[in-house]
């Protein structure tokens, strides 16, 4: 899966991460049900926003959540998904965006994209994407024709742009696109007051998105010649940096115009976790998150997060004198090809690579090492209560930063 917008789970509350969950998994299923099974390989993180916004704006409705089955992806468990008008929206709009995706791969010649035959099946394949998107979007009274107009000029902009072109003129067609998908959340959730503001976050979301990319690939752009906007405009990282921070304080302005019923999760995504999106394409981020340990308290020991009632217990539960832990109880085991099927699952989706996952086999909770996710101020419910600031870790940012 594809996207900018990507929070590790350590960094979500219970609550928070099961919603975030419900419309991942919601978009998938969309896909499924709207597009065949074929569609769900373009589930993207990005995508999910959309059904984030407009479930956030109209509140969960009845019906808004049913249980799915058992999915190797989720360890072969059940778990309440999000479907109705916003689900199928950002299906619509995942199509479109992996199909500008697949085009831009093609114009690139990237990999197996370079040969002919294999480049014609792509562009096939993107046009059913966008025909698909197209049908969706109409039902839902959305006109994809902006997103694929987006597209189209865009490979005509990239290739009239040298040095000294503002960057911002190639970034233009995918602010377009995402100005018009984060709006039209507003017209679902029959909020259309909140049209302007959410077309001011999506404008610049879809900046970001645009500029992240481009950063992530130049390396590997400069390398294999393809073409990548920072480096045929001639701007140098810090410029594109200073755009990029812009855009964040941007949209979280924007955000602040907007009336939701419950923001919180779209507050974690777009404020918290789309900044921390910028410090890794940028290399600034750094990792002190600490697995078990709680919080650094001020006498320089680590202690349980305030409000986690399974933060560690003060002192030492084995000492002498202590009670024994009690006696975990009997877990069933999967067997070997249940067990592997998990396996490839948790592998494929990287649950394996950061925050707590199920075994395989033995259904143990174990926890995986997290490498680059951050720091630790959001391993707290972060904007749980917003009452109280956003971070329970001391950096007491309130619900409008």
């Amino acid at each position: 899966m594809f996207g900018i917008v990507r929070p590790c789970a350590h960094r979500l509350s219970e609550g928070l991460r099961v919603e975030w969950t419900a419309h991942l998994c919601g978009l998938c299923l969309a896909l499924r049900a709207d597009h065949g099974q074929f569609a769900r390989i373009v589930t993207n993180y990005d995508g999910l926003i959309v059904s984030v916004l407009t479930e956030a704006q109209a509140g969960l409705a009845a019906g808004g959540r049913r249980t799915a089955g058992p999915c190797p992806l989720r360890a072969m468990r059940t778990a309440p998904v999000a479907q109705g008008e916003g689900a199928r929206l950002a299906a619509a709009v995942s199509l479109v965006l992996a199909s500008a995706k697949v085009r831009d791969h093609v114009a690139d010649r990237d990999g197996l994209l370079a040969r002919r035959p294999v480049a014609a099946a792509a562009r096939r394949v993107a046009a059913g994407w966008d025909r698909a998107g197209a049908r969706t979007g109409a039902a839902l009274g959305f006109d994809t024709a902006l997103l694929v107009d987006a597209v189209d000029r865009q490979t005509g902009i990239e290739t009239l742009a040298g040095l000294g072109t503002p960057l911002l003129t190639v970034t233009e067609p995918t602010e377009t696109a995402t100005a018009a998908a984060f709006a039209h959340t507003a017209r679902l959730a029959g909020k259309p007051q909140n049209a302007a503001p959410l077309a001011e976050a999506g404008r610049l979301f879809g900046r970001l998105a645009h500029l992240l990319d481009a950063v992530e690939d130049r390396e590997a752009d400069a390398a294999s010649g393809a073409w990548n906007p920072l480096t045929a405009t001639g701007t140098p990282l810090a410029e594109a940096r200073r755009l990029c921070d812009d855009a964040l304080h941007g949209v979280r302005l924007a955000l602040r115009e907007v009336e939701f019923t419950d923001g919180r999760l779209v507050h974690v995504l777009l404020a918290h976790e789309l900044r921390r999106s910028v410090d890794r394409a940028f290399g600034t981020s750094s990792c002190s998150h600490r697995e078990g340990l709680g919080l650094l308290t001020p006498d320089g020991s680590y202690g349980p997060e305030p409000g986690n009632p399974y933060g560690a217990p003060p002192g030492n539960p084995y000492a002498p004198g202590s009670p024994p832990p009690p006696p975990q109880p009997p877990r069933d085991r999967r067997g070997l090809i249940a067990g592997c099927l998990v396996w490839a699952g948790l592998a494929c989706t990287c649950q394996m690579c950061c925050g707590s996952f199920e075994d395989p086999w033995s259904r143990e909770q174990r926890q995986s090492p997290c490498q680059s996710c951050g720091d630790c101020c959001e391993a707290c419910s972060c904007c749980g209560d917003c009452g109280e600031g956003c971070c329970c870790c001391g950096e007491s940012c309130g619900c409008d930063c």
